[in-house]
């Protein structure tokens, strides 16, 4: 069979590869438990343990390149992956060159959430569009652009870290050091902190969200302040509602700065975000200069857990494949 892709998604916790068809389809996927608080060389083993395992498909017979899709930052240009905080073994580590020197072949490597984006503007709710914004809410926030059906990353590789953008400099401080990022505001993480929170320091110890987490506040997580809210919950709709517009506030400044033809919600906290789009659409024609901002598309993403592994095999394509991959789609006329 041809045109087989292989794409690997290494998390804190898992590592996943995967045989994916020419139309982002998975055929065939395995997952081994990853080591990220070992030595580097036992950090490598589940990673090749799975790869093992998926080319021992016969339909791997084809597979020219591996894709490979890791959270943190990428250095493309030295070929290094600088530092993941889910992976502290590896720091400045050479992970293409060590996957290319056991299976000889070429090696791609990504961010995760630059993974998605290119898996989404291949295949999936973006396909066809020339120039797309992508972002993944789940612990933490994360995005990818494509610009001209070419995924972006700057001059060393590391850009789309739209998670770490600040909207508020007095915030709190952010785990990558600085104040007030989105990710300090929208994410499932953050989410279930403001509510807990609220429960302390707004009287809310009636709170639904309590019930639902068997009287441990330590138990309210992203999940347990959805379902208060549809329940009524006044505290829990006030956190979302919170979460709403500092994410309006965000989309506001990237559609300003980017202008894209579509943006693509995806990760954990996706739907929960995606419930509130009226608001958020309500909240742009305050926090969106860009006077046509309302002909943007902002949509649900197609792949879910699979956007990191199915992101991966794509940047196996060659940039003429990938302009091209998918059913094209016009953009919305300006």
């Amino acid at each position: 069979m041809k045109n087989i892709l292989l794409g690997v998604d290494i998390g804190g916790t898992k590592v996943a590869a995967a045989l994916v068809s020419s139309t982002g389809e998975v055929l065939h996927s395995v997952r081994t438990q990853m080591a990220p608080r070992k030595t580097a060389e036992e950090g490598l083993k589940p990673v090749f343990e799975a790869i093992d395992a998926v080319l021992g498909d016969r339909r791997a017979k084809s597979i020219r390149a591996i894709g490979v899709s890791v959270p943190g930052w990428i250095d493309s240009v030295r070929g290094v992956l600088v530092g993941a905080p889910n992976i502290p073994c590896w720091r400045n580590f050479p992970l293409p060159r060590e996957i290319r020197r056991r299976y000889s072949l070429p090696v791609h490597v990504a961010n995760d959430a630059n993974a998605g984006a290119l898996a989404e503007s291949t295949w999936g709710a973006a396909s066809g569009c020339a120039n797309v914004f992508y972002v993944t809410l789940g612990t933490g926030v994360g995005a990818g652009i494509v610009l001209q059906h070419r995924l972006y990353t700057g001059r060393t590789g590391a850009a789309g870290e739209g998670g770490h953008t600040t909207i508020d400099f007095r915030g709190p401080r952010c785990g990558c050091g600085k104040r007030g990022c989105v990710e300090m505001y929208v994410s499932g993480t953050a989410i279930a902190r403001r509510a807990r929170e609220g429960i302390v320091q707004r009287g809310g110890r009636r709170s639904k969200m309590l019930a639902l987490a068997a009287g441990n506040i330590a138990g309210v997580r992203s999940e347990t302040v959805a379902k208060a809210a549809k329940a009524g919950d006044p505290l829990a709709r006030r956190v979302l509602d919170e979460a709403a517009d500092h994410f309006t506030i965000w989309i506001g400044n990237m559609i300003d700065l980017l202008d894209p033809g579509i943006i693509v919600v995806g990760g954990g906290v996706a739907k929960l975000m995606l419930r509130s789009l009226n608001r958020v659409r309500a909240g742009l024609k305050t926090w969106a200069a860009n006077p046509r901002q309302r002909e943007i598309p902002i949509v649900g993403a197609r792949y879910g857990s699979e956007s990191g592994v199915v992101g991966a095999a794509a940047l196996c394509l060659t940039p003429s494949k990938l302009a091209g991959a998918g059913r094209p789609k016009k953009e919305r006329s300006r």
